[in-house]
């Protein structure tokens, strides 16, 4: 038989998700499992954007929509973009599709040609990795410490910089660190990427998880010389709990929105109309239930960190906002702890999960040996019982 994509058998599954879906399988098969793998908020869609969707299904709403995104859906984006983050778009400068992940796959495709660098700050989301090489482009990962606050700096992404790069991904706040560049420490990289004609692909999914009173700078708003290159991501999923209604998007100038567009028309098609009637729901009505999350995220935040950094072994940073942990356990590297040789962070994760019924995902995913992250996406009481199985096991 021919030979298949050099490319596709390439593309490594996402670590995330395998993760899981084995904690998926422990639950479905009634073990006392608990998960801290998926970063997925638990909490309920709001009743709202509920009702908004069912309402689309009884008004017949459930037609093709224009393939970039229902017109109206862009209007609610332009105007949320506004309010929030000042920024001015137009609609013909926004493209819908299903889900964030998908948008940053179109960005690439719109600006990446085979050979193109594209700059990968480190520890970072394991799809962006792929999501590169599956347009052709080179990913050159720049690594940003524990001791830098996982953040990189002007100088480590000037170093980067050669010929043939082509832009930066920029995902803030991060997964999986949690941490937030703030204003400063944006216009000192975009003023990088502005020398050097970069593309700028900011993926700001969980700009509305920002802690201890701080505040999220959007990189499209440190003026038109940054904006006019980049490629901005958003979505549904993580500030309105709609994760599985696929609904992301992206704002960027017109000449990269209808190549962007124009892909979508001959892959997906049109987004799923339902789902983009709930989320006009969600763009425009109040954002006191996106403001009751962030509180119960952060108090969640504060608990798992206190924990973890009273545990013997390990450590971690306080994350700024997102939902994650990246929790430290260099100490415990060539040790046995529970009975089990922890040489990595999967071995780490595999021994939690085996012995302790916790998932975990292992920092190697995200580039990031020697660390382990933990979502904080869960109930309150799931996370106490999940630190007291981590300290059990560490005391083991």
């Amino acid at each position: 038989m021919k030979e298949l994509s050099r490319i596709a058998m390439d593309v490594q599954a996402s670590s995330t998700m395998a993760i899981d879906a084995l904690y998926k399988q422990m639950k479905a098969e009634g073990r006392d499992v608990l998960g801290f793998a998926a970063g997925e908020p638990d909490f309920p869609t709001p009743r709202h954007i509920k009702d908004a969707g069912i309402q689309a299904i009884e008004t017949n709403y459930t037609k093709y929509t224009a393939a970039s995104g229902a017109p109206e859906l862009k209007q609610a984006i332009c105007r949320r973009m506004k309010a929030d983050w000042g920024l001015d778009y137009q609609p013909g400068q926004t493209v819908v599709s299903s889900g964030a992940k998908h948008m940053v796959y179109l960005a690439l495709r719109a600006i990446v040609n085979p050979g193109d660098e594209v700059i990968l700050p480190t520890p970072a989301w394991v799809s962006y990795y792929e999501l590169i090489r599956m347009t052709g482009g080179v990913p050159v990962t720049v690594s940003a410490s524990e001791a830098e606050e996982f953040k990189l700096s002007p100088a480590k992404l000037e170093g980067a910089i050669t010929t043939k790069t082509k832009a930066i991904i920029l995902n803030n706040p991060s997964n999986p660190t949690g941490m937030v560049y703030d204003r400063a420490q944006l216009q000192a990289l975009a003023d990088v990427c502005v020398k050097h004609d970069l593309y700028i692909i900011s993926d700001e999914i969980y700009c509305s998880l920002i802690y201890d009173g701080g505040s999220f700078t959007s990189v499209a708003s440190l003026g038109e010389a940054v904006k006019e290159r980049t490629i901005l991501i958003n979505g549904v999923s993580k500030s309105y709990a709609m994760t599985g209604w696929r609904i992301g998007y992206a704002l960027a100038p017109e000449n990269i929105t209808r190549i962007m567009s124009n892909y979508v028309s001959h892959s997906t098609g049109s987004p799923c109309a339902i789902s983009q009637k709930a989320a006009m729901a969600a763009l425009d009505a109040s954002q006191e239930e996106v403001e009751t999350m962030r509180r119960a995220f952060e108090e969640r935040r504060n608990y798992m960190v206190t924990r973890m950094n009273a545990m013997q072994g390990i450590s971690c940073l306080k994350p700024e906002g997102a939902f994650y942990v990246m929790m430290n356990i260099k100490d415990l590297l060539g040790k046995t702890v529970g009975g089990t040789a922890i040489r990595s962070g999967t071995d780490f994760s595999t021994a939690l999960l085996q012995k302790a019924m916790v998932a975990t995902v292992p920092g190697e995913g995200f580039f990031a040996p020697g660390f382990v992250r933990w979502s904080y996406a869960n109930s309150m009481e799931n996370i106490q019982k999940g630190l007291d199985r981590l300290e059990e096991f560490l005391n083991g």
